[in-house]
């Protein structure tokens, strides 16, 4: 049995859009891989409001690259993984373009990579934001530039990984963010979302 690492945002943790609810077992997209990986084992760690490097003054312990050495350790032999951050990178308090952030996803990747061997870590841009995520009855901890800087993920994400030996792909090529709140998946894309990974990793297993 494989070991997989899911680690994430709320799009992993499973949040419903316009709630601070979670979406249950057989609806969010780590259990539905799981559910298709008999043999392997997925372990969910998505938290919301986790950034790759930055530190949020409002809200402590959503630093991944600090998390990720405990959560490795914690969780040895890890075999394979799936990292999915970027989207809270993109909160107008860090002011950090889409090259930043993939510097710190680059953080996050050196940690994987002392257990990790590369082919075998999945880099997922996240989806993007949605034109009015800002507004305050959604999110206005975003802005317009955040909009755009989410655009710009899949591009950096995918030369990052091409240059690192990494596996690739776009969750903004399978999901886009619930109108409620323009910024997380719906039940449709939560379910197209787990069918790409799915097919990622049995592509990874078989290589």
């Amino acid at each position: 049995m494989a070991n997989i690492l899911a680690f994430g945002d709320s799009n992993t943790w499973g949040l419903i859009p316009g709630t601070k609810e979670r979406y249950p077992w057989g609806i969010r997209w780590t259990s539905l891989v799981q559910e298709e990986l008999s043999d392997d084992r997925i372990i969910e760690n998505g938290l919301c409001g986790r950034t790759t490097v930055f530190e949020d003054q409002l809200r402590p312990f959503r630093k991944g690259s600090d998390i990720l050495p405990l959560l490795i350790e914690s969780n040895y032999p890890l075999d394979a993984a799936i990292i999915m951050l970027g989207t809270n990178d993109c909160k107008k308090i860090f002011n950090a373009n889409s090259h930043t952030i993939g510097k710190g996803l680059e953080l996050c990747l050196d940690e994987l990579e002392k257990y990790i061997s590369p082919d075998k870590i999945l880099v997922v841009s996240p989806i993007k934001l949605g034109s009015e995520v800002y507004i305050p009855e959604k999110d206005p901890e975003f802005d317009k530039g955040s909009i755009e800087t989410s655009k710009n993920l899949k591009r950096e994400y995918e030369k990052i990984a091409k240059r690192r030996g990494n596996q690739f792909l776009a969750a903004s090529d399978f999901a886009d963010p619930s109108s409620v709140d323009d910024e997380h998946m719906d039940e449709e894309g939560h379910k197209n979302l787990s069918v790409a990974i799915l097919s990622k990793l049995q592509e990874m297993k078989s290589a």
